[in-house]
């Protein structure tokens, strides 16, 4: 009688902000070797990324909601791999900008993360995981109109730098792309008075690579920061 064989699980990766976009772009990067959860502020956001990637399991929640986040991780037990890259731009000069935009920004790009990472360690410890955070050229230098978003992003890397101290059975890699062809920065363009030129930016999909790439890196090595930057045209 031939012994039975029994199949090795998918490691499994959260992704925030998985809907659209960047998000959406490395879920499908990583559906292949991955058990995905596809975050977001609700299940119907994710409606066209969960059609395309249907053995995705949606994990809807506000993740500035606290109360809402630790109920959502309850049912986590082990975690492979973290991917936060939910997150606003909300610009204007430091003369324009209001308490409210501060407080909305560093909660969003960066508070948040920090909590959802807290709840998550024991989930991550449990298969000595890989945090991936989604940050910005933004976390390496500051532009005039990008103060507060700018801050967020200084902050997160500080952020990624303690986790990795703090958590040496944990792999942290800090991504820092240039602009990227999104809904997003459509918006961003429009605001600044610009004629959008897709061709200037990052494509999703290029960024949503170098996130495979480092995730696939073998465990001997440490990828703590990727910074990739469009080519000039």
């Amino acid at each position: 009688m031939n012994a039975a064989v029994t199949s090795t699980p998918k490691p499994t990766a959260l992704i925030t902000g998985a809907s659209r976009g960047l998000g959406a772009a490395i879920a499908r990067e990583l559906a292949p070797g991955h058990e995905l959860l596809l975050g977001a502020r609700s299940k119907d956001a994710l409606r066209d990324i969960l059609t395309e990637l249907p053995e995705a399991t949606p994990w809807p929640v506000e993740l500035t909601d606290y109360e809402a986040v630790a109920a959502a991780v309850g049912a986590v037990e082990r975690l492979d791999v973290l991917v936060h890259n939910a997150g606003i731009a909300d610009l204007g000069t430091i003369a324009e900008s209001s308490v409210t935009q501060w407080r909305n920004t560093l909660e969003a790009n960066l508070i948040a993360v920090a909590e959802l990472t807290r709840l998550l360690l024991p989930a991550l410890r449990a298969s000595n995981g890989h945090v991936v955070l989604i940050n910005s050229g933004a976390g390496l230098r500051a532009n005039a109109g990008w103060a507060s978003y700018a801050a967020s992003k200084f902050g997160l890397r500080a952020f990624a730098d303690a986790l990795r101290l703090e958590e040496p059975a944990l792999r942290v890699t800090s991504i820092h792309p240039g602009r990227i062809d999104t809904d997003m920065q459509r918006e961003i363009t429009a605001n600044e008075g610009r004629e959008y030129r897709p061709e200037e930016f990052l494509t999703p999909e290029t960024v949503a690579a170098a996130v495979r790439h480092a995730v696939e890196t073998p465990r001997d090595a440490h990828p703590t920061e990727i910074v990739l930057r469009p080519i000039a045209r």
